[in-house]
């Protein structure tokens, strides 16, 4: 039997963990939309004030963040012939193509308080639908392995899939359907509302293909995957106790105290990054393709990295190397610029691009994280008798978009801090605005950063606690086979 599977069940075969890895194409399509193309098309192509923009952004998530304990807990305690997981992927892959297309094709002509609205309508549909999926799926990883470093193997496929699936429609998006729509009156295709209806378009097909395919290819493990706690009576009061229950660990408040900076974060320099490439780096559309094409060279060192630090050193130390590194590194090139340090010219594109690669591929510490989080399940299970992965990842899944909108807000606030008019191009952007909004971004940033990777000390579940702990499980499942009911 392999040890990374659980027990009874034939091994993970390499089809299983690439479907089940593909899945994550889904909600990197959707995350890179909402991160790298929403600000910007609401406010510099669509018209809508940036703040308007900050505001509807935060608010979906904010009605997005109270679904997912209501998903999570659903999921764990859902009986079917279908599992408990697979029944959420299926009917959650139509709806969330939908809503991803009807996000980018707002009517022209729209008020200012109408296009509010649409945004705000669609933001909600997309983020409630993906979390019907992203949720019973991301819970199926500790359910599909118990191994240690197994779960670190097999989340490197998910992390890795993630990163190159929305890179891919960014390169694609800057590579091809920007150039497409250049015109006479628009010099720059980045600034066309057409290019931007087809790219949902391009990106519904994308979602629909990666649910669809990752729930038929982990299909076949429904009989091996853990079952529903027994039959009980889930009042309110009692869903509210036995989550307090499962919570209630040392280990999982250091990750969900390091998840709010790490969203803020992420929402910050998400929403900042391709603003940073065209305004203070000034990079063409083709540049900024390359640079997105880059990621793809990341995510394989992410892949490899990821596993191997597992092993090494362990998650947790693992993820405060790679992580002290990674953000240390991101910001180097824009003080450099702003120092007057950097060479100019093709030399400045060539550093930047090598740093971000790097800088992107060591981002894998968040593979170790949320393995970490994985090896709470049994730990918890052990106090409670209950298996709920939907409520971890829920769980996490609540602080992150919770405090993403955030960070996304707060990326508003910098761009009118800096100056940064509504609907302008690059030309008409002096480089003093742009170096205002760098000096602005970056100690902002990595504050957020180094303060999650503070926080990340204080886990405490080594390799030898989780063996423990599934040895211990192995008892007790031998034990209650052996009792009459």
């Amino acid at each position: 039997m392999d040890a990374g599977t659980p027990n009874s069940a034939p091994p993970l075969s390499a089809a299983t963990r690439l479907a089940y890895g593909f899945g994550a194409v889904a909600y990197g399509v959707k995350d890179n939309g909402f991160a790298y193309f929403l600000l910007i098309f609401y406010s510099q192509v669509a018209g809508l004030d940036a703040r308007l923009v900050g505001i509807a952004v935060t608010l979906a998530l904010v009605v997005d963040a109270l679904s997912d304990p209501v998903v999570g807990t659903w999921s764990d305690n859902l009986r079917s012939r279908l599992g408990r997981r697979h029944p959420f992927m299926y009917a959650a892959a139509v709806p969330t193509a939908l809503a991803f297309w009807l996000l980018w094709q707002p009517p022209a002509g729209l008020s200012q308080e109408a296009l509010f609205g649409w945004l705000l309508a669609c933001a909600v549909a997309v983020r409630l639908a993906v979390t019907f999926y992203e949720i019973p799926s991301t819970a199926l990883a500790p359910e599909l392995v118990d191994g240690y470093d197994a779960r670190s193997g097999l989340l490197a496929f998910r992390f890795y899939f993630g990163w190159t699936g929305g890179n891919m429609m960014t390169v694609l998006t800057f590579g091809l359907i920007f150039p497409a729509f250049v015109t006479a009156t628009i010099a720059n295709g980045q600034f066309n509302r057409e290019a931007y209806a087809l790219y949902g378009s391009v990106g519904a097909v994308l979602i629909l293909v990666s649910i669809l395919v990752s729930a038929a290819g982990t299909h076949s493990r429904i009989p091996w995957l853990k079952p529903p706690p027994p039959r009980r009576q889930l009042t309110l009061g009692r869903l509210f106790t036995e989550t307090r229950e499962t919570l209630a660990n040392r280990s999982f408040a250091a990750l969900f105290v390091a998840a709010i900076f790490g969203a803020i974060a992420t929402g910050l320099a998400s929403s900042l990054a391709f603003y940073l490439y065209t305004y203070f780096w000034r990079f063409s559309s083709e540049q900024i393709a390359l640079l997105t094409f880059g990621v793809f060279l990341s995510a394989i060192i992410g892949f490899v990295v990821g596993p191997l630090a597992s092993r090494r050193l362990g998650k947790k130390k693992g993820a405060l190397l790679l992580g002290f590194v990674a953000f240390l590194g991101a910001p180097l090139p824009i003080v450099l610029k702003l120092l007057g340090l950097m060479p100019g010219g093709a030399a400045t594109f060539w550093i930047v691009f090598t740093v971000t690669v790097i800088d992107v591929g060591l981002l894998c510490f968040q593979i170790l994280t949320t393995a970490m989080m994985s090896d709470l399940v049994e730990e918890a299970e052990l106090r409670t008798g209950r298996r709920s992965e939907g409520i971890f990842f829920a769980a996490a899944s609540f602080i992150r978009k919770l405090t993403t909108g955030i960070g996304v807000f707060t990326a508003s606030l910098l761009l009118g801090a800096a100056g940064l008019a509504t609907g302008a191009s690059p030309a008409e952007v002096p480089q003093g605005v742009s170096d205002r909004l760098a000096m602005l971004y970056v100690p902002t940033v990595l504050s957020l950063w180094m303060a999650m990777i503070a926080v990340i000390g204080f886990y405490r579940i080594s390799r030898a606690d989780h063996e423990a702990n599934l040895a211990a499980l192995a008892i007790r499942r031998e034990k209650g086979a052996r009792t009459p009911a």
